[in-house]
């Protein structure tokens, strides 16, 4: 059985780390960098690195911050945010990135994503679905959860699968920063539904509400940002804890 994974997640704007709610009110959180190197000391088993406002500004991720958060850590770091073609995934694995998030490129255009797995591979090709809750139905949206869709996001999921995506980043809107506990019956049936990892983000305020949705929700990974930016739980109470629960973590 695989080890269950704890990923902080740094959600960066203008060169800060920021964190908000329901993607909104964002407040400062820190340098990127220093977190980073900060979380990999407490034994995170992975990092991400969000450009936030990239593609709302229509500008490429800032590739000298991925330098320098690469350069200081050495767990595995995924980035995402303004990423649309291959040149750009190959500039960010050149930079020092070990996986690369796409969400609106690829529901723009979802051949983009068989094209980035036949050119990298698998392995480094993580979809993010930001999703929310629309009368009992969860919709994808876009460009930083500014755009809606029509595209369910268990159809999405699926046809991200099949199209050879490694990994799903899975985002309840509805829930994010609000630490009131995961999503649990969006991220069980999505990870039900899919033959790939689901790492589930949006709503983490206790130890419970981790211990829930990796036994409850079925999720193989759970990314939260502010609780562990602001050390309202520190990452190694957290693994230990669900460690004693009988959920397999990597200590």
């Amino acid at each position: 059985m695989l080890r269950k994974r704890i990923i902080p997640c740094l959600d960066v704007k203008d060169g800060r780390t920021v964190k908000g709610v329901n993607f909104g009110n964002l407040r400062d959180a820190g340098d990127p960098v220093e977190l980073a190197v900060r979380y990999a000391n407490e034994g995170a088993d992975e990092l991400v690195f969000l450009d936030i406002s990239a593609t709302l500004e229509g500008r490429k991720t800032l590739l000298e911050l991925v330098r320098k958060v690469a350069h200081e850590v050495h767990i595995p770091f995924t980035v995402g945010g303004g990423i649309s073609s291959l040149s750009d995934v190959s500039d960010l694995l050149g930079a020092g990135a070990d996986k690369i998030s796409i969400n609106s490129a690829a529901v723009l255009r979802p051949d983009l994503i068989n094209e980035l797995v036949a050119n990298f591979g698998s392995q480094c090709i993580m979809v993010a679905i930001d999703a929310r809750n629309d009368g009992g139905i969860s919709y994808v949206y876009t460009h930083g959860g500014t755009r809606s869709t029509l595209i369910k996001s268990l159809e999405w999921a699926q046809d991200v699968t099949q199209r050879g995506a490694g990994e799903i980043l899975l985002t309840s809107m509805d829930r994010d920063g609000t630490k009131s506990g995961f999503d649990i019956a969006l991220t069980k049936e999505i990870s039900k539904n899919v033959t790939i990892p689901v790492i589930a983000s949006g709503g983490g305020g206790k130890h419970e509400h981790f211990h829930d949705i990796f036994t409850l929700g079925c999720a193989d990974a759970v990314l939260a940002a502010s609780i562990f930016h602001f050390k309202e739980i520190e990452i190694k109470d957290l693994k230990q804890y669900l460690s004693l629960s009988d959920i397999l973590m990597r200590l």
